[in-house]
């Protein structure tokens, strides 16, 4: 399957743990050498052939939406949670009502990779089985990880299958923002705010959640010592 022409970016937190950057600085706009957050989601996005980005926005949403205003790929579409923030899950089916696709990307706002030999969003885009799955995870090796310190999200088994990891066992394998969805898995979900980890736990139970190994450097970024260490790998890769 080719890259989906739609994707959702999610740019809506509060970015708390970002704190004080992000008191007067939304989180999607902290830069990253020299770049912001959301540009670089959205160079990805468009360097992918993504033609449509629908952004969520809720915290100081007014600078984010003048910051992408001036963006002439991808095509912008704002999700406005300003009223209510309805977390991961509520804010991806609000942004469904925008496009009418089936399947489409999802990246978070928060966190990027320094590309490896193979462009990530064409290995995921490859590896899609719409028969299979609801679900397609990108995700990093724990390991290689930056600014990174939890135990792991999810096992994966031979045939590309994930499971979440047990209490206290460290699993190999993060989230890494990255997913490509069809619209079935938000079939009787709640209206107003909810998790998507919701929908990684239908989508386990029904045997429909896959995953896919990142190739390069995942980089997430989510408080002021993790932008010290983005800003030193960005720099790294370019020297």
């Amino acid at each position: 399957m080719p890259v989906p022409e739609t994707a959702i970016v999610l740019a809506a937190g509060h970015g708390t743990r970002m704190r004080p950057l992000s008191v007067q600085i939304p989180k999607p706009l902290v830069e990253v050498g020299g770049r912001t957050l959301i540009d670089r989601c959205l160079d990805g996005l468009a360097e992918a052939g993504i033609k449509t980005a629908i952004v969520n926005v809720h915290y100081l949403a007014d600078r984010v939406e003048a910051h992408l205003a001036s963006r002439a790929a991808p095509r912008i579409v704002i999700s406005d949670e300003r009223q209510t923030l309805l977390e991961t899950g509520g804010g991806v089916k609000k942004a469904l009502t925008l496009f009418g696709g089936e399947t489409f990307l999802l990246r978070n706002s928060d966190s990027f990779w320094l590309e490896g030999v193979r462009p990530n969003l064409d290995w995921l885009a490859s590896a899609w089985d719409d028969a299979r799955m609801d679900m397609l995870l990108l995700l990093a090796p724990t390991v290689h990880a930056l600014g990174y310190s939890g135990r792991g999200d999810f096992l994966l088994d031979k045939d590309g299958r994930l499971e979440r990891r047990k209490e206290r066992m460290i699993a190999p394998f993060v989230y890494s923002g990255a997913a490509i969805l069809h619209r079935r898995i938000f079939a009787h979900t709640p209206d107003g705010p909810f998790s998507l980890n919701l929908l990684f736990d239908r989508a386990i139970e029904a045997g429909r959640l896959f995953g896919v190994r990142l190739d390069g450097l995942w980089v997430n970024v989510e408080t002021p010592r993790s932008v010290a260490a983005a800003n030193d790998a960005v720099a790294s890769r370019a020297a």
